[in-house]
């Protein structure tokens, strides 16, 4: 089984993660205390194996023991100043936008540069209230009995998170639903109008149609009653037509009534010489309808 390798760092978290994976490894492959150093110094590359060096040449570390190398290790990636600055960001670690495992995961990793900070299960079940989010702490904290364990602090904790996930969730849909239907409504809006306008226009254009039908008729009947107040003047030439049903004349071969003057020079309407039918001022015409209709001379 290859160890995992170590080229050496500047964030305490780091050299404490490694310290612990290859101790797993160690403790699984049965070494002696001495191997485990062996195997240790082994896996330490670039910076890491300097820093080592530096070690080896201010101690003798052919008898070294696990222990002395955890010690001499901390010394060198978790010193005073470096703990001191770990301390600061463990008490003002806040959840922020991580979520409850990557926020428990960060919390475990400070608190272990620390332990301190938290000696006892009470104490550490308080710091990790006071981590979490105020809406994850409020739900956690809710009820006649708080946490007083980790583990059922972090699964209230998880709990909460996933029914305060679901209701974002849903007003975010609710959010997208009422986006969406007011894009669709602008988009119907000048559909609308135009129908509208159309059905304006058509509502006039019917309103003008039976007022002019209206309009029309009421002319039409104001036309036929002035005809019938104000009859037409009778035409004389209208009144042609009506020789049709006199008789022949045996003289001139024309219809008409009354004595024929052809041949002689008296006034076919008078009767008088002198002067030809058209000359006439006399209102015999009139007065004998019967010669109205006969060629004048």
């Amino acid at each position: 089984m290859k160890a995992p390798e170590f080229e050496g760092t500047t964030y305490p978290i780091v050299a404490d993660n490694w310290l612990i994976d290859i101790q797993v490894i160690l403790d699984f492959m049965g070494l002696t205390e001495h191997e485990k150093v062996l195997c240790a110094s082994f896996a330490s590359k670039k910076d890491a194996r300097h820093r080592w060096r530096t070690v080896q040449m201010r101690r003798n570390v052919t008898n070294m023991d696990w222990q002395d190398f955890v010690a001499e290790f901390s010394t060198m990636y978790s010193n005073g100043e470096i703990l001191a600055v770990q301390q600061d960001e463990f008490t003002s670690f806040k959840q922020g936008s991580m979520s409850v495992v990557e926020a428990v995961n960060k919390f475990e990793q400070l608190g272990r540069l620390c332990p301190e900070l938290v000696p006892n299960e009470k104490e550490k079940v308080r710091r990790m209230m006071k981590m979490f989010r105020t809406d994850i702490s409020k739900q956690v904290s809710a009820g006649s009995s708080p946490p007083t364990l980790v583990a059922d602090c972090i699964s209230r904790a998880m709990r909460a998170e996933y029914w305060i996930n679901q209701d974002k969730e849903a007003r975010v849909q609710i959010f997208k639903a009422k986006k969406e239907e007011k894009a669709m409504e602008k988009q119907l809006q000048p559909r609308q109008n135009q129908e509208t306008n159309l059905k304006g226009q058509t509502s006039n254009s019917n309103q003008y149609s039976k007022q002019f039908g209206r309009n029309k008729r009421k002319g039409n009947a104001m036309g036929q009653g002035q005809q019938r107040n104000y009859p037409q003047k009778k035409n004389n030439r209208g009144n042609k037509g009506n020789n049709n049903n006199y008789p022949v004349c045996a003289q001139c071969g024309r219809k008409h009534l009354g004595v024929c003057r052809m041949g002689t020079n008296a006034c076919y309407l008078c009767g008088k010489e002198g002067h030809y039918a058209r000359n006439c001022t006399s209102n015999s015409q009139n007065q004998n309808p019967q010669y109205q209709n006969r060629n004048t001379n």
